[in-house]
């Protein structure tokens, strides 16, 4: 293991993770702990936080991509930031293993107070072809991706003259009914829907969007009538609804079966494929010695102090997807957890900062409670679902529930730095309408000054023509005076 580069050579706070709650305990802690004579050290792999409710308007457009994320460099001036993975956590040693980013060798960095918040990752399952075709919604560079992909498979269908192969390009699928997978869908198909209209080559009609779900009902988040209303919603924008339905495999053509019989049910081509369905907490936490419980999350008390098997683990900590937080509201998990989404996780990062420094100073610790507020969907301009739990249940559809969606998670986009720039982008976009520009070769930015700078192949040079022998020279002659002679005089 290599030597540890310049760090800090001060009590550390380690945050394992720069998402929603490595970001906001740090932002909370950093002036803190400098001042008392420590340091916060962040470290993640990315040098930038996503707000993941905005990449399916990333991915329709609507939200230019730097815009949803937040710089680390740029916010959090007083932390120590470390571009990589944490791979194995010693708690009874203090100390983590760190593996850059750049691939360099794997080093320790020591601790006093740990603050684990990895995160959670994409949840597959062992689908045949999902690996090769398949893509995720989890990133910032999968929303870019797959917004240029819709764009790319409309503009090469239109010039596609065989049926079989402009059905493929023009068909999109996404597998996973929940919130994601709703925002998901609409904000493709609108985005579609303005390059078509684009593109006198496409007929909206030959567009065809796909929504696969195992469960009976989607989005749970939202009462039985307002997931009913979705559905309609979804098929009156010509899109089919597949429920009680899984994806069988997805080597060459998509084969659908039907739920719980696994009944053959639908079978086509497709070139687009979206993965939505679901989240798993990242599987760093098993290279480690807390405590999990049975979903793999660390096991953590209601002051998000980490459990452990005879009481709690001194100076850890965990909150967000990657943890297991009881939901003392009693409206979360039917284990008794909270819901791992954005809003629980930036409330239990603050509480988190809180509780850590009154440990420090031997004051009482605070439970973590906050209720549901409820939730909000966007499904494109002027479309949306809402549920909001303020003086009783308020639902809303339509134009109300967008502005809504808009309304809080414009509000809950960290620092206000990022919230000016999506917000005057919305503006923006209001008055001059969808961006459907497509980005081209982003995976192969340098193939352009490749093919300029690579040497051209020169030609082969043309066989030199047999000299006349002595006896074919005055043919030869006569043949070329001849030919002098009959060009016209008025070329000469």
């Amino acid at each position: 293991m290599a030597s540890s580069p310049q760090l800090q050579d001060r009590p550390r706070v380690l945050i394992v993770g720069g998402g929603y709650v490595g970001l906001y305990v740090a932002l909370k802690l950093q002036n803190k702990i400098a001042n008392a004579g420590g340091i916060v050290t962040v470290v993640d792999p990315l040098p930038y936080m996503t707000y993941q409710p905005f990449l399916p308007e990333v991915a329709g457009g609507n939200i230019e991509a730097r815009h949803a994320v937040v710089s680390h460099r740029q916010h959090l001036k007083q932390t120590e930031l470390i571009q990589g993975r944490i791979t194995s956590i010693d708690h009874a040693n203090r100390t983590a293993v760190v593996a850059p980013a750049d691939g360099g060798e794997n080093f320790e960095i020591p601790y006093f107070d740990i603050v684990v918040s990895a995160g959670a990752i994409t949840r597959t399952f062992p689908i045949k072809g999902l690996a090769d075709k398949g893509i995720g919604l989890k990133t910032i560079e999968e929303a870019v991706a797959l917004r240029n992909k819709v764009l790319e498979r409309i503009e090469a269908g239109s010039l596609m003259t065989d049926p079989a192969e402009r059905a493929r390009a023009l068909t999109f699928v996404v597998v996973g009914g929940g919130f994601a997978g709703i925002e998901c869908i609409t904000e493709m198909e609108d985005l579609a829907r303005a390059a078509v209209k684009n593109n006198p080559r496409v007929r909206q009609e030959e567009v065809r969007f796909v929504l696969v779900e195992a469960m009976g009902r989607i989005m749970p988040e939202v009462t039985e009538k307002q997931a009913v209303w979705v559905v309609e919603h979804l098929r009156s924008r010509g899109m089919e609804v597949l429920l009680n339905t899984s994806l069988d495999s997805a080597e060459g053509t998509l084969k659908l079966i039907n739920l719980p019989d696994k009944s053959p049910a639908q079978e086509f081509q497709a070139d687009t494929l979206v993965w939505t369905a679901g989240v798993q907490a990242n599987p760093m936490v098993r290279s480690t010695d807390f405590p999990l419980e049975p979903r793999g999350r660390v096991r953590v008390l209601p002051d998000l102090r980490v459990a452990g098997d005879e009481g709690i683990v001194p100076n850890a900590w965990a909150a967000g997807d990657v943890a297991a937080v009881p939901d003392l509201t009693g409206s979360g998990l039917p284990d008794g957890t909270c819901v791992p989404n954005a809003q629980h996780a930036l409330r239990q990062a603050k509480r988190l900062a809180k509780n850590l420094w009154a440990s420090r100073w031997d004051k009482p610790l605070k439970d973590y409670k906050h209720k549901n507020l409820g939730a909000v969907a966007g499904f494109g301009e002027w479309k949306g679902v809402a549920n909001i739990n303020l003086v009783g249940r308020i639902g809303l559809k339509g134009p109300l529930a967008w502005l809504a969606h808009r309304g809080y998670h414009g509000l809950a986009m960290p620092t206000v730095e990022r919230k000016i720039r999506v917000i005057f982008g919305w503006i923006l976009a209001f008055f001059m309408g969808r961006d459907t520009t497509q980005l081209i070769d982003l995976d192969n930015p340098r193939g352009a000054f490749v093919a300029a700078a690579a040497p051209a192949p020169r030609p082969a040079a043309a066989p030199a023509a047999p000299a006349a022998s002595a006896a074919e020279r005055p043919a030869a002659d006569a043949a070329k005076a001849r030919s002098k002679q009959s060009v016209p005089a008025d070329a000469k």
